[in-house]
């Protein structure tokens, strides 16, 4: 038997087949984290730090210590298998980090990211080499001793973009703005460390390696341009499927794997080259699809924690003295130290709150990645490293992220605040600032309307937009309730009732998805919820607020037919919009999509088509108003807002206030009881002067918003603006029936107008609350209008969430 043979089957002095002992520890961290994770989650521990403490105790520091496990454990053939499983878990998440990434985060807030990472590289970098002095003292090193002050400063100024990522997941602040700005800056941090080590190692520690560096660099951007002709090829040939066949997607890897391989074979880091690869993918398509259903599960179920188990694993003090001892505290000061400080600068440049520095500070001193692969695979082997070194670093690193895990975790929990759903309302917020809206579908009927929203909504350039689209699936009473995101469900490899789970609707679904995603290259993240009928509108409310949306659209549960009538399509859909316009977190839209004769998707065409925003006042048409405010840039939509305002606006003032005043003036009609009469009166005036001032508040709050809508939009020439004067609710009927077949689409406020002249008896015929007075006649099949209509509720704010604030 040759030698590569027995070491397959076990080496000398093994015990156990090193391939057994493999699968063993990666089985023993995942159970051992996940009891971890059990105990530390009621406690907010996020999952990494339980992961990393599992492999802690299986480490040779706790219970291999014990011979038996010892033996089983540490065996020396073994090490090669876990690396060659390291080399491939890291290649694979780094490819699925890079899919995931939200590139156009990062490009739009690259100044403030940037700013926030340097600041603690620089100041971290500066104490690494400050330190290494006294280190290099401690631990008697001879030679390369310039090597060793890069080593201390890369070590002392990385950031781990994969525990920040899926600790930003895990305590579910990574759709918050901080903790994006934390994720983009623990990337640019980290990608930043590993270009400066590869420069170093390229231009003074190998320079042979310089021509290498670059061929590599080659093959990449050639890889870069290819995956673009093999993504469209891919997507071609499966055009009428779901997704792209397994053997496309082993053949995508398997090139990803061999770079990595060749890159990593002559000393270069390939951490870089998965993430650039991954992050340059297509967006558009199948094949991106494909790749994140099947790479996403796995990694972080799976890869992470058998990752970040490793790193526990190495963790090792047996063999450690106090001088070593006070090494490893110095470098932990200084790392933690170091991230306070420059990222307390940089935040205090950007003028940003202390308590929002600090927890920036905390996800930047998280290590565990580029780090690692440093100390493993150092050129300098021969020379001044060695296993006590190795383990003194890997100590370094592993109680970095021990002690940011739970500070992150406290720093939440204290300043809750920061990381709430706050923006949940279009009427304060900025247009220029991003807009997370969230457009649900029933089926496939709806797919056309939720698009055409979208894309109307991202006309502009300087207000951008993050569009989800979610897919409401109605789950049969038998099953249980089940929530899940969408490339996580439509697994035909783990369901085979598949087809109950949204069917051909996901075919459709993704096709219009996709045909509009290539031509605006805008991304739309898709989910899928999968929920009984009680329960789906929890599942809506809870994904709004974990999304952080401000807005929620929903189908009507009406569609039009050929004819142009509305059909109903099923009732459980109106009952399901009603219960989210009760319990919403956000405001919420209802698209009445007449996509026959009504508003089509504004991209790719040349037809300009004509939008009413229709306001008579209240929060809802404010509300409605906001929201036209992004449709009011798109070059293919024309914007014209029409004010309804009472014809005898005086006269009915002093009708209020004359029937106010004989209300007052009216005794109580009450049995004699012995109360005090004066109290009482003062009471009922003061219930009184509420409503007036009530209704005096919400009038002046329309008068300036309409005053601030109209110089920004109307003076100068964006948005058209028309006035008309009606009595009551027929003249207003008739007024809405002159505009006719006008404009393709109506936006209104569902309603909160208190008591409005103008539309008095048109609830007389009302046929759909959920739809206001005004919605509710224009979606009529009785009223002569063509046009898709979209009603609109603002969400009212608890007096807790205001007092808060």
């Amino acid at each position: 038997m040759d030698s590569a043979t027995q070491r397959v089957v076990c080496a000398d002095g093994d015990h156990f087949n090193p391939v057994v002992t493999t699968a063993m520890q990666m089985s023993a961290i995942l159970v051992i984290s996940q009891i971890f994770h059990l105990i530390l989650k009621p406690l907010g521990q996020p999952g990494p730090v339980a992961q990393i403490l599992a492999g802690l105790v299986l480490g040779p520091t706790l219970l291999s210590r014990i011979t038996s496990v010892r033996e089983f454990f540490l065996q020396d053939s073994s090490k090669d298998y876990f690396q060659v499983s390291d080399f491939l878990c890291r290649v694979i998440f780094m490819f699925s980090i890079g899919l995931e990434t939200d590139v156009l985060y990062i490009w739009r807030n690259l100044g403030r990211a940037s700013t926030i990472a340097y600041g603690g590289v620089i100041v971290c970098a500066i104490f690494g080499a400050s330190v290494s002095f006294y280190i290099i003292h401690q631990l008697q090193i001879v030679n390369e001793k310039f090597g060793f002050y890069i080593v201390v400063m890369v070590i002392l100024a990385n950031s781990a973009s994969p525990v920040a990522i899926r600790m930003a997941a895990e305590l579910k602040f990574e759709t918050s703005d901080i903790g994006r700005l934390a994720v983009a800056a623990s990337l640019i941090n980290e990608m930043s460390c590993i270009i400066f080590y590869s420069s170093y190692y390229a231009l003074i520690a190998k320079p042979s390696k310089i021509k290498t560096g670059l061929l590599y660099l080659l093959y990449t951007i050639m890889l870069i341009v290819a995956n673009k002709y093999i993504s469209y090829w891919f997507n071609r040939r499966n055009r009428a499927k779901k997704y792209v066949t397994n053997a496309e997607v082993l053949l995508i890897l398997f090139i990803i794997v061999t770079l990595s391989m060749l890159i990593e074979g002559n000393g270069f880091n390939s951490t870089l080259f998965c993430f650039i690869i991954g992050i340059t993918f297509p967006r558009e398509g199948k094949t991106t699809r494909t790749l994140l259903q099947k790479l996403s599960y796995s990694v972080h179920n799976f890869i992470l924690p058998i990752y970040f188990g490793y790193a526990g694993f190495q963790f090792d003090v047996s063999r450690f003295d106090l001088k070593k001892g006070i090494v490893i505290m110095v470098l932990i000061l200084l790392s933690i130290s170091g991230k306070i400080i420059g990222t307390l600068a940089a935040c205090h440049y950007l003028k940003m709150l202390q308590t929002e520095a600090i927890f920036l500070a905390a996800i930047l001193n998280l290590k565990g990645h580029a780090d690692l692969l440093l100390i493993q695979n150092n050129p300098n082997t021969t020379t001044w490293w060695g296993t006590d070194i190795h383990s003194l670093f890997v100590v370094v690193i592993v109680l970095n992220t021990i002690i940011a895990g739970p500070a992150v975790a406290y720093i939440m929990k204290r300043e809750e605040k920061f990381f709430c759903h706050s923006q949940t309302s279009l009427e304060m917020h900025d247009p220029e600032i991003e807009l997370r809206m969230l457009s649900c579908v029933y089926g496939a009927r709806n797919v056309n309307g939720a698009v055409n929203l979208i894309s109307a909504l991202s006309g502009s350039q300087i207000a951008p937009i993050t569009p989800y689209l979610v897919h409401l699936v109605e789950l049969p009473k038998r099953r249980k309730s089940k929530t899940l995101l969408y490339n996580q469900l439509e697994d035909r490899d783990q369901f085979s009732d598949e087809e109950d789970y949204g069917g051909n609707d996901v075919l459709e679904i993704n096709e219009v998805v996709d045909r509009y995603t290539l031509a605006t290259k805008a991304p739309v993240r898709r989910i899928k919820l999968v929920s009984s009928a009680e329960a789906l509108h929890e599942d809506v409310c809870n994904s709004a607020e974990d999304l952080r949306l401000s807005i929620i659209f929903l189908p009507f549960h009406k569609h039009q037919r050929i004819d142009g009538r509305l059909e109903t399509t099923k009732e459980s859909i109106r009952t399901t919009n009603s219960k989210v316009l009760r319990h919403a977190p956000c405001s919420v839209g209802i698209l009445v999509d007449r996509w026959h004769t009504g508003f089509q998707q504004p991209h790719g065409t040349d037809l300009v088509q004509h939008v009413a925003a229709l306001f008579f006042g209240g929060p809802d048409d404010r509300e409605a108003l906001a929201c036209s405010k992004r449709i009011a840039d798109h070059s293919r939509l024309n914007l014209t807002v029409i004010r309804f305002l009472p014809s005898s606006t005086t006269n009915e003032q002093q009708q209020q206030q004359q029937q106010q005043q004989q209300q007052q003036q009216q005794p109580p009609q009450q049995k004699p009881v012995w109360v005090d009469e004066s109290s009482k009166n003062n009471n009922v005036k003061d219930e009184v002067l509420m409503a007036i001032s009530s209704q005096e508040t919400e009038t002046e709050l329309d008068s300036c918003f309409m005053d601030d809508f109209y110089s920004r939009y109307v003076s100068t020439g964006l948005v058209g603006y028309i006035e008309k004067y009606v009595n009551d609710g027929t003249e207003t009927a008739a007024a809405l029936r002159d505009v006719g077949d006008t404009y393709s689409l109506y936006i209104v406020g569902k309603g909160g107008r208190n008591y409005s002249p103008m539309t008095t008896g048109m609830s007389d015929w009302e046929e759909c609350p959920e739809l206001g007075t005004v919605g509710d006649l224009l979606a009529s099949v009785d009223f002569d209008v063509h046009g898709s209509v979209l009603v609109i509720q603002q969400h009212r704010r608890s007096s807790k969430e205001i007092i808060d604030d």
